[in-house]
């Protein structure tokens, strides 16, 4: 097998300009001009067929390899978040209000520097490698209601030629420098986003019996949700129900008509998501009926669960092992109650989603994912550019 890691280790500056350029010039979901175009020009530099404008500011790059293979699909999400960055460091977010706070400033960086790998073996190669830049990972939605994966799964992106599998990568700040995780079955929940508006009847704060309190009836509805999980969820199964916000009201002595809330639903298993949802549904409904309010309730499903397939996921703990022989690998079942809307596509094709650890206590780079201070250690990129292009060479000669 190629020493990707010593080609990735003699990249590192190519790869830590890119990421450091990506960082000061954040861009948030289908707003991601800039960083499409420098993507763009990378790839047709490598003089792989390239195709922009794909859900609106994605980039879709050929790498056809001198034999016969299927298409393995290489997914890198570009999209940064709407935070104030708090790192001080030289390469700090210039966009005030906008950073790179969970890593796909990396992600681009180890994406191209993995076509660049992968390009100079092209002939070795027994398939046809198709780079995938997202937009639109964090959650931001379109006209249509549709994230980035969704809408260039609309638009193609599995077609012409038909992706046959799929990797993904995360740089992992959960975990140090060093750590790897690469599980079967499910990784990451699916996600879910509600908001609820509880209507009821406003009038002054000194004479509530003439009105009808949404206030009252919206915390009898979070402290009844809260029994969702504790007592309708195995304690063997995973899954959250958060109400993160409230709003109702602007003075003291005021009973507002109404109170808004929204809030996320983290499950597994289809099975917990449908109990959680019908259960969820209920309580909102019944408690706010039973407080004299009516309600109306907006629920959408973000997406699914990530859930790695066994084959693939084990050609990749394969190509880790052979590259990183000391490195103890995370071969269980890791799961996070973050998402990822990778998991639309992987509902499709068969696929492998890994973690790569990226904080390192010692330099002070341990602040976790959407934090304003969150850096990562970038020794990180070039284990992750390693092994995203070994890992696809395992699984193009497994198939």
């Amino acid at each position: 097998m190629t020493d990707f890691l010593s080609r990735a280790e003699d990249l590192f500056t190519y790869t830590q300009t890119l990421r450091r350029d990506f960082h000061m010039h954040p861009e948030l979901g289908f707003e991601e001009i800039r960083t499409a175009g420098i993507v763009a020009k990378e790839l047709r530099a490598l003089d792989l067929e390239t195709t922009t404008g794909v859900a609106k500011t994605g980039v879709v790059a050929l790498l056809e390899g001198g034999k016969p293979g299927p298409v393995l699909l290489l997914r890198f999400d570009m999209d940064a978040l709407p935070i104030t960055e708090e790192t001080e460091a030289t390469y700090a977010s210039t966009m005030q209000g906008k950073m790179h706070a969970c890593g796909h400033d990396g992600h681009v960086a180890v994406g191209l520097t993995v076509a660049k790998m992968l390009n100079e073996v092209r002939d070795d190669l027994a398939g046809t490698i198709k780079f995938v830049f997202q937009p639109a990972e964090e959650g931001v939605v379109n006209e249509h209601g549709r994230g980035g994966a969704e809408q260039m799964m609309v638009e193609g992106v599995l077609e012409n030629p038909k992706v046959d599998c799929a990797l993904a990568l995360h740089l992992w700040n959960s975990k140090p420098f060093g750590w790897l995780g690469i599980g079967t079955g499910p990784i990451m929940a699916g996600a879910e986003y509600f908001k609820i508006t509880v209507f009821g009847k406003g009038g002054h704060g000194a004479m509530p019996q003439v009105t009808v309190d949404p206030i009252v009836a919206a915390a009898e509805i979070i402290s009844a949700l809260q029994s969702v999980v504790s007592r309708n969820v195995s304690p063997l199964k995973p899954a959250v129900l958060t109400v993160a916000s409230i709003q109702g009201g602007e003075a003291f002595n005021v009973i507002p008509p109404k109170v808004e809330m929204t809030g996320t639903i983290r499950t597994f298993e289809p099975e917990v998501r449908e109990m959680v949802v019908r259960r969820f549904d209920e309580i909102v409904k019944n408690t706010a009926e039973a407080m004299g309010c009516t309600v109306d309730l907006e629920r959408r499903k973000i997406s699914p669960a990530v859930i790695n397939e066994a084959k693939i996921t084990e050609s990749v703990q394969k190509a880790a092992q052979r590259l990183y022989p000391e490195t103890e690998i995370n071969t269980e079942n890791y799961l996070t109650m973050g998402a990822e809307d990778m998991s639309f596509m992987m509902e499709k094709v068969p696929g492998c989603y890994f973690f790569v650890g990226s904080a390192n206590d010692e330099k002070g780079l341990n602040y976790d994912h959407h934090h304003p201070k969150f850096d990562i250690d970038e020794a990180s990129l070039p284990r992750a550019a390693a092994l995203m292009a070994a890992a696809t060479l395992e699984v193009l000669q497994s198939k």
